[in-house]
């Protein structure tokens, strides 16, 4: 006959032994348990994966075998403000209100703050640099990879602004250009393909297969996770940034720049018909 546990029957006095025996390896237990909680949330063990450069729910590592990046916090921009920038921060602080909708994750920047002058190739494969090209007036700078999935997704929307607003400038009125900056490390051909593939039509191929320009803007606190998009004058200051994607071609993304070109003025309504 098989013994089941409810038929054993304990020697007298071993009772209350054996209970504090099993709350001893409860309470042991419990400590290990404890222990392998504590190192989980330190070191992330069995926890969700690191994120990869790109932002967002979509964010993944690069399909190329780019090295996976963890999100890291940005940090605070030191040094004291870049007094030369005054008039970018006064503009910023003018189209504050305009920062909604489609826009509402645009942080206008209050403090002066010079963009580095990044340095790439241009479309012919030339070097180049920010304040290099763009003309004399506002540029939207956008670092973007292949393998960001939220970068993929809005690029049709920056090549629709580039259309709508994109313009060299003159005669005091300013331009505009939208600057997308490629930082594809491995196969210089696959932004020209993604680009063929979606029809894109407006926007210039700008490639940094280095990736130093997306290290240099970590030293004013942009950098930190991709699509990463600046609103910068011709002096290379920061209006206002945006860390993620957004919808460049919607109505409140068009008033926003408008507004900044006309420095910070909202533009005038069309007349009723």
């Amino acid at each position: 006959m098989t013994e089941r546990p409810e038929d054993t029957v304990e020697p007298a006095g071993s009772g209350s032994g054996r209970s504090g025996g099993r709350f001893a390896l409860i309470v042991a237990a419990a400590v290990l348990l404890g222990a392998i909680a504590g190192l989980a949330g330190v070191y992330g063990i069995g926890g969700g994966g690191r994120n990869a450069v790109a932002v967002g729910a979509d964010a993944q590592s690069a399909p190329d075998g780019g090295a996976e990046v963890a999100q890291e916090p940005a940090p605070a921009v030191a040094g004291a403000p870049d007094e030369a920038c005054r008039a970018a921060s006064d503009t910023a602080r003018r189209i504050a209100g305009l920062a909604r909708g489609e826009l509402a994750a645009f942080a206008p920047t209050l403090k002066p703050t010079r963009i580095p002058d990044l340095a790439f190739l241009g479309p012919d494969g030339a070097p180049t640099t920010l304040s290099a090209v763009g003309g004399d007036g506002l540029k939207l700078v956008n670092i973007w990879a292949t393998w960001c999935v939220p970068c993929r997704k809005e690029m049709p929307a920056l090549d629709e602004l580039q259309a709508s607003l994109g313009a060299k400038g003159g005669a005091g009125t300013p331009g505009f250009e939208v600057v997308a900056v490629n930082i594809d490390t491995r196969d210089p051909n696959k932004p020209k393909a993604f680009f063929d593939e979606i029809g894109i039509k407006n926007l210039a191929l700008y490639a940094d297969p280095k990736a130093q320009a997306f290290q240099d803007l970590r030293a004013v606190g942009r950098g930190f996770g991709l699509p990463t998009t600046m609103l910068i004058d011709a002096k290379g200051c920061e209006i206002g940034h945006i860390a993620g994607p957004a919808e460049w071609a919607s109505a409140d993304a068009v008033a926003l720049v408008k507004a900044a070109l006309a420095g910070g003025e909202p533009a005038a309504a069309s007349p009723a018909p």
